[in-house]
């Protein structure tokens, strides 16, 4: 196995782990909002863990359970993230040779 074909496995591995916790995260955080002082997720923590490979899960969470998608910023940062992550996705997948045999 080749190296770019490890750096592409590491890579959809923390995307995949990633994007579990910020659907998990988007859940919780939707559970939680109706609650009078519920321990709520911040914004920071559900922003970081979609810059930080789980774009897809936090879109999928947004979508699923209808939450923050009336909020710009997150519209646009899950966007953008989740359109370099997907980029970056594919540039490793064609730099590790195409397939994975």
């Amino acid at each position: 196995m080749t190296y770019d074909r490890i750096l592409f496995l590491v890579y959809l591995g923390v995307l995949v782990l990633s994007s579990l916790a910020a659907f998990c995260l988007f859940w919780r955080d939707k559970k939680l909002a109706g609650r009078d002082g519920a321990l709520r997720v911040r914004e920071k923590t559900l922003l970081f863990f979609t810059v930080s490979g789980g774009a897809a899960g936090a879109f999928l969470g947004r979508r699923a359970f209808r939450h923050k998608t009336n909020k710009r910023f997150f519209t646009v940062t899950v966007g953008f993230a989740l359109f370099l992550q997907t980029g970056t996705l594919v540039f490793l997948l064609w730099k590790a040779g195409g397939g994975l045999r």
